[in-house]
């Protein structure tokens, strides 16, 4: 048997990987899979994933051994159970850095005090105090402590270092210089300014810094967290079975296994599982949850449905044309994660800034300590100067710069209806210019009504929205709640029909009183035999026939274009309902979905604060005009498919914009995602919600502003905390350095840099309130 040599088959799998704490650890471990033969990687610290190509059967051990060897874990992600595993290991993670967090917390609070207070106030010593100090921060820093000095040993043995270096230097030398102190007190005589016998005093630096930077990680991971959740949001859009013509039978198969070309049976309420083109039935398929518009879509022979969409109220036969990674759906997740992926932190430049900033720490503190002893001083105090720069450089009030301003921000923010759901929110909030409101859902309420009822007939408006609402009673249809909510209002008593038949994307027939009444758009009338009604003006006229010779009626708006009748009290997305009585059109109900209250006054706050207004809608041009001239906004972009509105947003950015977007559909998740701010309002779908850096629950449009707002101030704020943070860093440490600080007063000196960044971040709870 001759064996033909192939050429080796390229392929990508995707890892979880666990232990990196910073952007660092990425960096080094994509530098190392990237170093393996014919492979190339990318790996993303927000969603702690690497995408690794390359070929070979073995490319998933390899990557693997690359991982574990550049010392971290990596796991084969299984896209059967999505994130599943993901999800369970950041959730344990969690709990266990909670539960570190809390214990220092209560074992920190009595011990700082203890220790500045016994120190200080010699008389209140008893005997062994030192000690049963010692004893109480063991626990804290050793258990509570542990992720920083694993993560310092990891590093160490691959010649790196990152923050959690110093961390755990400046845990372990103040833990071990107060160890040395209380267990051979001559060890910590010295001379220096403020000269005490203060060894105990390290335990605060030692249990304070431990609690801090337990803090910062703790919701570091959970922010990770929640902006990892969007891609599994995504995916659970998808039904998992999808109903397939095998043989002329009915066959349930996994979705995955359909292929293209394969015939696709949807039922009434189902969910379709694949994009395709419908072969045979008529149904009105809810796009809501893809496209965003809450007006059912009426698809016969030939049309298009996308997967996810829902045919509410008939049977669809369908070819798949689009599977899998192919899918729409698919696509839009995909463009989710990568636009994610792009996204910048702002920790990411304090952590550029640890990689000189650590070393650069230890070997001054080093320096500092060897010159003191050449010059002649004692061995003590060249240890305590060297102890003193340390402590006093160390990062924790870089460690609480941002992490403090933004739990002060998200609580402030949660009082006022505005979730901000991580630091990018943050980031490019001071720098947008152009802001991007998707109208339905955001501008408007999602929620049809009826707007206008107009009389064609000798009927009267009570009568006509009898007939309607009877024959609508009972449909779960968007429109047929719109009439039974207007009838409820208005006192109208829907009477009993018989011979009741439904028309799947069309509307409804019955016998009301012994009246034959059809309530339906104007596929509908034709259906029947009655064919649209053309412009004329005569009231009571009979249909004209099919081919659209001239007839009674009204002029006809076409099914989703702004209806313009009378009476309409404020734009938005509309259509047009008929309704016929024994062969007579006797009125017609425009349907529209209003906009939200205060929705000018939201815009023209926008403008206040100097961003450019753009409305972007799947509408039609003029529908889009309307909405845009009653609310002011300054630019349009109507008739937007759904692939295409992140598309809009990549343009605006093109020409030099930094764009915010504010949407709530599914079809938004990408926009938002491609946008460099996104806003979701908490109407939206699941999937919208997770892709966007900021989610709006307050129901007025006033939340838009304020939310911009609050990010932009708690950007300063972490930016203000940054500075100074350095700036004392960068003051402090020439100091200590020559000799002008006990370590007490540098322990006093690092809480004090503390509280000034607690304080400043305080000062967010007062956003919005006009009494501080």
């Amino acid at each position: 048997m001759t064996l033909t040599q192939q050429e080796p088959r390229t392929a990508t799998v995707e890892l979880l990987v666990g232990g990196m704490t910073c952007a660092a650890c990425a960096n080094r471990v994509e530098r190392a899979l990237n170093k393996l033969d014919g492979v190339t990687a990318t790996v993303n610290y927000a969603t702690e994933r690497a995408i690794v190509t390359g070929s070979g059967d073995d490319l998933t051990d390899r990557a693997t051994t690359a991982v574990d060897r550049a010392g971290y874990q990596a796991t084969l992600r299984d896209p059967e159970s999505g994130d599943e595993l993901a999800e369970q290991l950041t959730a344990r993670r969690i709990s266990s850095l909670r539960r570190r967090l809390v214990l220092a917390t209560l074992l920190a609070i009595p011990l700082m005090d203890a220790t500045i207070v016994l120190a200080a106030l010699p008389s209140l010593r008893f005997p062994g105090w030192d000690l049963a100090c010692l004893l109480v921060a063991l626990p804290i820093v050793t258990w509570a402590a542990y992720p920083f000095h694993r993560a310092t040993v990891r590093n160490l043995r691959h010649r790196a270092v990152s923050m959690d270096t110093l961390v755990s230097l400046g845990i372990t030398v103040s833990f071990g210089w107060a160890g040395v102190s209380v267990l051979w007190p001559g060890a910590s005589s010295g001379s220096g300014w403020l000269s005490l016998d203060t060894g105990s005093l390290y335990l605060d630096v030692a249990a304070g810094v431990t609690v801090f930077q337990l803090a910062g990680r703790y919701f570091e991971t959970r922010s990770r967290r929640r902006a990892a959740d969007v891609f599994g949001a995504i995916g659970r859009l998808a039904t998992p079975v999808a109903r397939v013509l095998r043989d002329g039978a009915e066959v349930d198969v996994p979705t995955g296994e359909v292929v293209k070309g394969d015939t696709v049976v949807v039922r009434a309420g189902e969910i379709i599982p694949v994009d395709g083109t419908v072969v045979d039935g008529v149904a009105a398929v809810d796009t809501s949850v893809v496209t965003g518009e809450p007006v059912p879509r009426a698809v016969g022979v030939g049309g298009q449905v996308v997967g996810g969409t829902i045919s509410t109220d008939g049977r669809l036969v369908l070819t798949a044309t689009a599977v899998g990674v192919h899918t729409q759906l698919a696509q839009m997740a995909a463009i989710a994660e990568q636009a994610q992926e792009r996204k910048a932190r702002i920790q990411h430049t304090v952590d550029r800034i640890i990689v000189w900033f650590v070393p650069s720490v230890i070997v001054l503190a080093v320096a500092v300590a060897v010159g003191w002893m050449l010059s002649g001083a004692s061995v003590a105090q060249a240890v305590g100067t060297g102890i003193a720069v340390l402590v006093i450089a160390c990062p924790c009030a870089l460690g609480l710069a941002t992490p403090t301003a933004l739990m002060v921000g998200i609580g402030r923010g949660a009082t006022l209806g505005i979730l901000i759901k991580g630091q990018d929110a943050l980031e490019t909030s001071g720098v947008i210019d152009t802001i991007v409101l998707d109208k339905t859902g955001t501008l408007t309420t999602g929620d049809l009504t009826i707007t206008n009822v107009e009389l064609t007939g000798d009927l009267t408006r009570e009568e006509v929205l009898g007939y309607a609402a009877s024959v609508e009673q009972g449909s779960e249809h968007p429109i047929a709640r719109a009439v039974e909510h207007l009838a409820i209002a208005e006192g109208v008593v829907a009477q009993p029909t018989t011979n009741y038949t439904t028309h799947p994307g069309q509307g409804a027939t019955a016998t009301v009183g012994g009246k034959q009444v059809a309530v339906g758009n104007h596929t509908l009338l034709r259906t029947i035999g009655a064919g649209t009604p053309a412009g004329g003006g005569l009231r009571g006229g009979l249909l004209p026939d099919a081919d659209g010779a001239p007839g009674g009626g009204l002029q006809p708006h076409a099914d989703g274009a702004p209806g313009g009748g009378a009476g309409r009290d404020e734009p938005g997305t509309g259509s047009v309902v008929w309704v016929v009585v024994d062969g007579r059109i006797v009125g017609q109900l425009e349907v529209a979905d209003r906009l939200r209250s205060i929705a000018g006054a939201a815009v023209r706050e926008l403008h206040r604060a100097g961003l450019r207004t753009v409305l972007l809608t799947g509408d039609s041009e003029a529908a889009a005009r309307e909405v845009a001239e009653e609310l002011g906004i300054d630019d349009v972009r109507a008739g937007v498919l759904p692939a295409d509105k992140a598309g809009v947003i990549a343009e605006l950015q093109a020409d030099g914009h930094r764009v915010a977007m504010v949407g709530d559909g599914i079809n938004d998740a990408t926009a938002l995602a491609t946008a460099d701010l996104g806003l979701a309002v908490v109407s939206g779908t699941d999937i919208a919600l997770k892709s966007a850096d900021i989610v709006l629950v307050r129901e007025d449009l006033g939340v838009i502003p304020d939310a911009i707002g609050l990010a932009r101030r708690t950007r300063r704020t972490i930016h203000r905390n940054l500075v100074w943070a350095f700036a004392y860093n960068l003051a402090a440490v020439p100091i200590a350095a020559a000799g002008l600080l006990n370590p007490l007063v540098a322990s006093a000196a690092m809480s004090l840099s503390s509280l000034f960044v607690t304080y400043n971040s305080l000062r967010l709870r007062n956003f919005g309130d006009p009494d501080a």
